[in-house]
Formats: structure tokens, C-alpha cells, sequence
């Protein structure tokens, strides 16, 4: 497979927005690099609302003035306004000003201007230009032309499913719009590829897919057109999300906190002493993981977000750090791996089993105080994991269980296989 860097650079300068022949160039050029299975929306699939927007591409946009050429909306992707409406005609400055967007932070960058990829029954026309273009243009009149190619095309997202032992998938997810820019979205959609390449030569206990979908409106689709048995395989996930910017590394958890892919990168993050910060759900970013909890997937999200070039066409080749991604991919690699060595335990019982009884002898003691029982430590967190048992709902790693209660994971591990021998638990290595 190319490397990271070597996608990045094939990928980030097309113009990806949710429908377009660029767009459809990646899903083809992605497929020739990995065995990725393709899922369609028609055009027609109105779901919860969503209206998914014509395919749309940019044939000649520009503005002239006494003909000569003061803008080329052909220049960069985002130079004309996502999903605009055509248009040719001679307008007054302060008309053209009207359609003209601009990032007010900056006075040479462009932004990205996306809101009506989602709001495709109400459209304008419109440039993104520099901030220093719209106050430099003098008074006159402007002839403008938006030329573009629209058709009824559908909504595509790849999917790369790798089975293991056990049906319960751990998904990992990345934006694949986003017009020319590399940063947000294509970053993580190459780290993702690279981690599943290395996942694809060898045998696996969990099950692993990767999905790679236009932002919000793609993934859901995907899991709102999921038939229930599949979409209830799939245990918890995390969005791969602007990885090679040279900022600090983000783990936003899910909502629950405590899906096992997220602790194992907890973990191997701590361990590895990178600069890096852990945040509650939606306290570091928001994203696609709204969208995957809504249908009961935890998702969380590793990121290197906020960054000064997001939603700009700065958000380039050149800012990418290909030791950063390495960074991202060899956190990943650590979590998967600690994710495969750890037993996984599903439970085989409804309510409180009763622990005394001699058929089952699994009872914790936690000790009277009035008695004068002061138990210790260690059987405090025994206790603990004893209760958290019958409120277990998902597969679970032994390792989770170990951080959760704050014990040795041969402590845990021990125990467990109490619990399995009495037809409790079932245990897969």
C-alpha cells in the first residue's frame, strides 16, 4: 500500500464534496488500494429528513472587471461556495459583496463554506474569497460566471469489514469530503487505511471496520439504512479525525466513558508521554460521534483539534507531519493489541445471581465495621467488581474490568474464571 503521505498528496487537492466526479474519483482510486465494499444511497432516499444533494461539479467560475480576470473560482476547491447555484451576469460591487465569503480572521485565506451541502432545497450562488480581495474591490460593476454540471447521483461510503473470532466490530470511522484539504477528514481516513492494512495480516479475536463516509449526512445513512442484526454487531468505535497537524493530541471519550477501545487508548496514550489531552464527550470537538451514539454505538474520537488552518485552504499538503500520523497510528496499533491479548467475557445471566449459595460460592464479603471487620483495600475493589458484573450488557475485555475497579488483571482474571466455570461467563482468549 502507498504510504500516508503518498495518499495525502494523490488525495487532498480534489474537489470531495459530498456529490461530485472528484468525490466518485476517490471512492475508485481507494478501492485499487484496499478491498473496500462500497454501500449506495440513490438520490431519491429521503431518510429522516435528509435530502442527499444533486452531484455537482464546477465547470468555469470567475469574476472580471473591465475584462480583466480579478478572481478565478477555479483555483483552489473551495473558491466557489460548496453546492452553488449557477450563475452569469454583471452585478455592482456591493451586490457581488453579497456573495462574497470570507474568513474574517485572516486576510489571505479562504474558508470553507459548506451549509449548503446540507440545505440543498435552498441555494445561492457565491465565491469564498480572500478577506484582502472583498475590501480591495472598487466601485463598478462585475461580471461574474458560475457555470456548473449538476445530475441526480447517489450517496457512496466504503466499508472495509476484517472478521475475527468473535461477531462483536469495533469501528473505526473518517470523514472522506471535505474539499481540498488535507487535514480534516483525509488525515484520518489514511491513518485508518494504514491500521487496517497491518490488521489484515493477522488473526483477530474482535471484528474491525473501517468506514469512510461524507461527513453527518453519510454515516447516517449508513447506519440508519443498517439492517438492525448487523448494526447490533457493532460494539463501540473511534472517529479518526485531523491526525497530522503539528498540535496536541485530542482522545475525546464516548458518552459512556468506558467502551474498551477507549480505555486501551487511554492507556497506551498515558503510557507513551506524548502532550495530549482527554476530554468528555462533545468537550473537545463535535463530530460524527453524535450521530454513531444516536444509534447506541459509544464513539469516541482521536484528534489533534483545534488547529489555526481548520476550515481554511490553508488546511494543505505542507501541513501535514508525517511523524504526527505515525504518532496517531502506532497509538491505534497498541490499543487493537491490547484489545486482542485480553480475554473477553459476555455474560450468561439475567438479575443478581445469589453468590453465597454453595452451587456458585462467589460471594465477596465486604465486612461488618460495626463488628469490627475493617476489610482492606483490595477486598474493597473485589467487591466492587463482583457488583459491576450483573450489570454487564456488552462483551467486555478483562483489562476494562481491571481499570475499572483498580485491580491486577490477574486478580480479575482469576475471578472471572470462577464465574466461568459456574456457566456464568463465557470467555474468549
Amino acid at each position: 500500500m502507498k504510504t500516508m503521505m503518498e495518499l495525502l498528496a494523490d488525495l487532498t487537492p480534489l474537489n470531495r464534496v459530498i456529490c461530485s466526479s472528484d468525490y466518485d474519483y476517490t471512492i475508485e482510486y481507494l478501492k485499487d488500494v484496499l478491498p473496500f465494499q462500497e454501500v449506495n444511497y440513490s438520490a431519491e432516499d429521503n431518510y429522516n429528513g435528509w435530502i442527499i444533494p444533486p452531484k455537482w461539479d464546477v465547470k468555469e467560475a470567475s469574476i472580471h472587471r473591465d475584462g480583466e480576470l480579478i478572481y478565478d473560482g477555479r483555483w483552489h476547491p473551495m473558491a466557489v461556495m460548496a453546492l452553488s447555484a449557477p450563475f452569469r451576469g454583471r452585478v455592482s460591487r456591493e451586490e457581488l459583496r453579497e456573495h462574497l465569503h470570507f474568513d474574517h480572521r485572516y486576510d489571505d485565506r479562504i474558508p470553507f463554506h459548506f451549509r449548503q451541502l446540507f440545505t440543498s432545497w435552498k441555494r445561492d450562488w457565491g465565491f469564498c474569497v480572500p478577506k484582502a480581495l472583498h475590501d480591495s474591490l472598487l466601485p463598478g460593476n462585475y461580471d461574474v460566471v458560475i457555470d456548473t454540471e449538476e445530475a441526480a447521483g447517489p450517496l457512496r461510503v466504503l466499508e472495509y469489514h476484517l472478521p475475527g473470532k468473535l461477531e462483536d466490530t469495533i469501528v473505526f470511522g473518517a470523514n472522506l469530503d471535505h474539499p481540498g484539504v488535507a487535514n480534516d477528514g483525509l488525515s484520518g481516513v489514511v491513518v485508518g487505511m494504514a491500521l487496517f492494512d497491518m490488521l489484515r495480516k493477522r488473526d483477530l479475536k474482535f471484528s474491525y471496520r473501517l468506514v469512510l463516509a461524507p461527513g453527518i449526512m453519510g454515516n447516517e445513512y449508513y447506519l440508519g439504512r443498517m439492517a438492525d442484526e448487523k448494526r447490533l454487531q457493532l460494539l463501540e468505535g473511534v472517529m479518526l479525525e485531523m491526525l497530522g497537524s503539528p498540535s496536541q493530541l485530542n482522545l475525546q471519550l464516548s458518552r459512556s466513558q468506558n467502551s474498551n477501545i477507549e480505555l486501551a487508548l487511554q492507556e497506551v496514550i498515558n503510557e507513551s508521554l506524548l502532550e495530549h489531552r482527554v476530554g468528555e464527550f462533545e468537550s473537545l470537538l463535535l463530530n460524527d460521534e453524535y450521530i454513531w451514539e444516536a444509534y447506541d454505538v459509544p464513539m469516541s474520537s482521536l484528534s489533534r483539534f483545534p488547529y489555526p488552518e481548520y476550515h481554511t485552504d490553508a488546511d494543505n499538503l505542507s501541513l501535514m507531519d508525517e511523524q504526527r500520523l505515525a504518532e496517531a497510528l502506532a497509538l491505534l496499533k497498541a490499543a487493537v493489541e491490547s484489545l486482542e491479548e485480553s480475554p473477553v467475557i459476555r455474560k450468561k445471566f439475567i438479575g443478581n445471581i445469589c453468590l453465597s449459595n454453595p452451587d456458585y460460592d462467589l460471594y465477596v464479603d465486604p465486612g461488618q465495621v460495626a463488628f469490627g471487620d475493617r476489610p482492606d483495600e483490595n477486598r474493597r475493589r473485589m467487591r466492587k467488581l463482583m457488583d459491576i458484573i450483573p450489570s454487564i450488557k456488552k462483551p467486555t475485555t478483562v483489562r476494562q474490568l481491571a481499570k475499572e475497579v483498580g485491580l491486577p488483571m490477574s486478580a480479575v482474571e482469576g475471578y472471572i474464571k470462577s464465574w466461568h466455570k459456574r456457566g456464568l461467563l463465557d470467555v474468549s482468549s
